[in-house]
């Protein structure tokens, strides 16, 4: 088993390794006049940004000194999210390179095109005008040495001329679309979550609970990176909905209550009229879950671990993520929603889309989840719908439906493109209203 993962780590790290050979050939090789200043600039910015990466992503995982994890995170996190859309923008500008090339050549002014003097050999008879047949007969001026013949510049020497200028034009529109799409994700999470408002009607909601608002937010991750402030804003925006419950469904954080405790304190601050409820995402279980349990409790949220609450109108349940299987703490449907009234309608937590199939089996109405970030950098939610049944938004399962919020956060790069981050307030409908 070791020597496999030695393996597909080896394979990783080579193809990672081939990729960037490749943004640094087109980005850097091919826009310089060989050796120099900005080569070398060029050549020390591609292999810094990829060990920064590495090493924020150790520094993480290993829960290294949080002042290094702060140093770390941004230039590497960003780096991930860069990198990947430069290769995306040079690979799309092969299509254009040889377009930008023809339309070089066009412009480029023919050397053929100029007239070169022609000599006359000595003693080769002409004939003159008389004006100059006497202007002959003069005595003439002491001859000027013979200067060379101006044979225009050589076409070898043109055409790397204008190759580094298509190089240098390619390149620079790759990368200004790399920086312009990476700025503009990154203030997107930044400036916080926006909020979608979806309408879920239930079939056993008695008609007192018709309007009844969820505020569902997930994936905040606070981290190095995503701190207080961050934390703040996304509460606020919480409390401005005014809801009458607030879920909070899972990873909540990237760290241990030391490092993260006081960036995770806003939550207190949380208001809604039935309360806050919490359960664990599988980031949880990376950062100590137990300790985030406490911590969470103690701000004021209800963890819901594989248990259930009956409210006046409809029970709310909540499962740990299946991540916690690894501590002998995963998920347990039979605990949270066994021995119910099967005639009151169930609203179940639970982080991962993928938990919807055993929801189905114990007669949930309505799944609220997140995890996947909706793909949080486009093309990445075309692997988060291989790899889970609902990327974003609503959908029915049988009987149940299943809610997946985009989160509010990221993780890694505090960057989304193409998946908009997001706090949902689900209004309860019911059929007899």
């Amino acid at each position: 088993m070791i020597v496999v993962f030695v393996l597909v780590g080896l394979a990783v790290l080579a193809a990672f390794g081939a990729l960037h050979w490749y943004v640094w050939r087109r980005l850097v090789r091919d826009t310089t006049r060989g050796p120099g200043l900005a080569r070398r600039t060029g050549t020390v910015v591609i292999v810094t940004g990829p060990v920064l990466m590495f090493a924020a992503l150790i520094a993480e995982r290993t829960g290294a000194p949080f002042l290094l994890q702060r140093v770390l995170a941004w230039p590497g996190f960003l780096w991930m999210a860069f990198s990947m859309y430069l290769l995306l923008a040079l690979v799309a500008a092969e299509v254009v390179r040889p377009l930008v090339r023809r339309l070089v050549e066009r412009e480029a002014p023919a050397e053929a095109a100029v007239p070169r003097p022609q000599r006359v050999p000595a003693g080769t008879a002409a004939t003159k005008p008389e004006s100059e047949l006497e202007l002959e007969s003069a005595p003439s001026p002491e001859p000027e040495p013979e200067q060379p013949e101006s044979a225009g510049p050589p076409r070898a020497a043109a055409a790397p001329s204008r190759r580094l200028f298509v190089s240098r034009v390619v390149g620079g529109a790759a990368a200004a679309a790399a920086v312009g799409t990476v700025g503009y994700g990154t203030y997107g999470v930044l400036r916080g979550p926006g909020v979608k408002r979806v309408t879920v009607p239930l079939a056993k909601l008695p008609r007192s609970a018709h309007g009844f608002r969820i505020a569902v937010v997930s994936d905040i991750h606070l981290s190095p990176v995503l701190g207080r402030g961050f934390a703040q804003r996304v509460v606020d925006t919480i409390n401005s909905t005014q809801p009458d419950l607030i879920a909070v469904v899972g990873d909540l954080v990237d760290g241990s209550v030391k490092d993260l405790g006081p960036a995770a304190a806003p939550l207190s601050q949380l208001k809604a009229r039935h309360g806050s409820y919490f359960v664990t995402g599988n980031h949880e279980y990376f950062s100590g879950a137990g300790q985030w349990v406490e911590e969470v409790r103690r701000l004021g949220l209800n963890p819901l671990e594989n248990a259930r609450t009956e409210l006046a109108r409809f029970d709310l349940a909540g499962v740990n993520d299946v991540a916690g299987e690894s501590e002998g703490q995963g998920p347990d449907f039979g605990k949270a929603l066994g021995d119910r009234d099967p005639a009151r309608a169930v609203v179940l937590l639970a982080h991962q889309p993928v938990q919807i199939h055993e929801a189905v089996r114990h007669d949930v109405d309505l799944q609220l989840s997140g995890h996947t970030h909706g793909g949080q950098l486009w093309p990445g939610s075309l692997v988060a719908a291989a790899a889970n049944p609902t990327v974003a938004g609503l959908e029915r399962y049988g009987d149940t439906q299943l809610y997946v919020s985009r989160g509010a956060g990221a993780w890694g790069p505090p960057t989304r493109v193409g998946a908009p981050s997001d706090i949902t307030v689900v209004e309860l409908a019911s059929r007899q209203a």
